[in-house]
């Protein structure tokens, strides 16, 4: 996964370089900055840091990282929160840029940062998430590092905005249709007119589905706040209907009707017009993951990395059921992962950033690997 968020101390966070949100001069205070300095060994750190000298706000320097769990620790100077109308975001996206910048001429494949600047500087914890996750995005389209966003708390981590506000009322809306499927059914009431429902619905499925029966959506249980987080035991897969190539032709859909879900991803690829590197990048996975899947035909992805690479195609919800049902999952309407990603969809929202911030502000399993 080249960007994941976690819920954790930074001291604790193993990685090349961990980002310290740091004092413009050679002293350290309050919040992180202390935490670093005393973890990593208060007087060593600050001989250190006292040879670098006072940095202006934007800057980052690196030193090593003595106790830390990391090589090097970079030092980026956050701005003070006024009112938002004093170059206050320029200057917090300068903090994240810098830092990359010299994380990657130490050679580092990995780097954590903090929210810089939304603890005694005050900087608001949503625009400062807003900055970082635009940063990391642009600089992963060019760039392969692994990159990790720290918050210690979960009011360090809140979602604002229309996009979000809805995603709860939807899950609540989804949940409440699939529970009253669930007991009436749909031709009918009770649960035998439900059952006689579900058979009529198999017996007039597609002629795509001939090799195989459709996998059951069964209700998965919520998954506790981790940054990446082993799938249960896939079922076993399933053979699905492509959707057609340009040319809508019986003949071109028996080709792709056996694909696994490596070939039916390539596939995808291929009809979008898409680079690879475009995709994996989309998906956020890194290249050596990319590779393998390109080279194993009988590939078995986790499902959160098999919903992100249906993200990074833009495919829709029936095209990425497909794909999903390819290695053996499915979006279940039980589900709040599940619900989360079909209403991403349905909006046409495929960027993997903003939808693992959702994901995690709800304490689901993050896309990619």
């Amino acid at each position: 996964m080249a960007f994941r968020i976690v819920r954790n101390d930074i001291t604790k966070v193993k990685a090349d370089a961990i980002v310290n949100s740091a004092n413009p001069e050679p002293i350290y205070a309050d919040g992180t900055d202390r935490a670093v300095y005393e973890a990593a060994g208060a007087d060593l750190l600050l001989a250190e840091r006292a040879r670098i000298g006072r940095l202006n706000i934007g800057q980052a320097a690196a030193t090593p990282a003595f106790a830390l769990p990391a090589r090097y620790i970079i030092h980026a100077v956050g701005p003070v929160w006024e009112d938002g109308a004093h170059g206050e975001i320029d200057a917090l996206r300068q903090c994240y840029e810098n830092s990359l910048a010299v994380a990657e001429e130490l050679g580092c494949e990995s780097v954590a940062f903090p929210l810089i600047s939304t603890g005694v500087y005050g900087f608001p914890k949503d625009e400062a998430l807003k900055v970082a996750v635009s940063v990391f995005s642009e600089y992963l389209l060019e760039h392969e590092i692994k990159i990790v966003l720290v918050v210690f708390d979960s009011e360090a981590f809140v979602l604002s905005g229309k996009i979000f506000d809805e995603i709860d009322e939807y899950i609540d809306e989804k949940t409440a249709e699939a529970k009253k499927k669930e007991e009436y059914g749909v031709y009918g009431t009770g649960r035998i007119a439900g059952r006689a429902a579900e058979a009529a619905r198999m017996n007039s499925f597609s002629f795509g589905m001939v090799c195989g029966d459709m996998a059951a959506e069964r209700p998965e249980a919520d998954v506790p706040s981790e940054v990446v987080l082993e799938d249960a035991a896939p079922e076993e897969a399933v053979c699905a209907e492509i959707p057609a190539s340009k040319e809508d032709t019986l003949e071109e859909r028996m080709k792709h009707i056996a694909d696994t879900w490596q070939e039916a991803l390539l596939w995808w690829i291929d009809e979008k017009g898409y680079t690879d590197v475009e995709v994996y990048k989309r998906a956020n996975v890194d290249r050596k993951l990319f590779s393998k899947i390109r080279s194993k035909e009988e590939y078995q992805p986790k499902k959160m990395t098999a919903v992100a690479f249906a993200l990074a195609l833009r495919l829709n919800l029936d095209e990425t059921q497909d794909l999903l049902q390819r290695a053996g999952f499915a979006l279940s309407k039980s589900n709040k992962f599940d619900l989360i990603i079909e209403y991403f969809i349905e909006h046409e929202v495929y960027d993997t950033y903003t939808i693992n911030l959702a994901l995690f502000d709800h304490k689901q399993p993050l896309l990619g690997e």
